[in-house]
């Protein structure tokens, strides 16, 4: 029962570095990518219609006007 709550115990922190992980993979691409100088925009412009977007779907879905 002792390595149970072992286990349990090291959940969090076993979580946590999947979730930073899974951050830093994700966006190390996108920080490559804009370090060259004509991809730049192309990703900008990229990022803030997907913000924009999810904005909007979420505004409809909650009904918020």
């Amino acid at each position: 029962m002792t390595k149970f709550w072992n286990n349990i115990n090291k959940f969090p922190r076993f979580l946590f570095s999947v979730i930073v992980g899974f951050f830093l993979t994700t966006f190390y691409t996108i920080f490559e990518l804009l370090k060259e100088k004509n991809k730049r925009l192309t990703i900008s412009i990229i990022i803030v219609v997907f913000i924009g977007i999810i904005t909007m779907i979420l505004r409809q879905m909650l009904g918020i006007k």
